[in-house]
C-alpha cells in the first residue's frame, strides 16, 4: 500500500513540514517545507530509497537548535507514518 504522509515540525527547526511517501517498508519522496536548503535536500536525497527503519534509526535524536532537527523531525513522521499505517 503505498501512502502519502505529511508531518509537521514541532519545536525549533528552521523547517515547516516534511513530507514523503512510503510503500513496503521504504521511503521516498521525501521533501521538506522550507529549512537549510542545502541540509534539507542533502538529507532528502540520502533518505529516498531507504527503509523505515533504518531511517528511525539513523536519524532519530540528532540535534541542531536545542533539541530538535530537521533531520529528527523526519523520523519523527516516519514514526507516526508507520503507527497510522499499523492502526489502519
Amino acid at each position: 500500500m503505498k501512502k502519502h504522509y505529511t508531518h509537521y515540525t514541532e519545536g525549533r527547526t528552521c523547517s515547516m513540514a516534511v513530507s514523503f511517501d512510503y510503500e513496503d517498508g521504504i521511503i521516498d519522496n521525501v521533501e521538506f517545507m522550507n529549512g537549510c536548503p542545502g541540509n534539507t535536500q542533502g538529507v532528502a536525497k540520502l533518505a529516498n530509497g531507504r527503509s523505515a527503519e533504518e531511517l528511525i534509526e539513523l536519524l532519530k535524536g540528532i540535534r541542531c537548535r536545542g533539541e530538535n532537527s530537521c533531520p529528527n523531525e523526519l523520523a519523527m513522521g516516519i514514526m507516526e507514518c508507520l503507527e497510522e499505517v499499523e492502526n489502519g
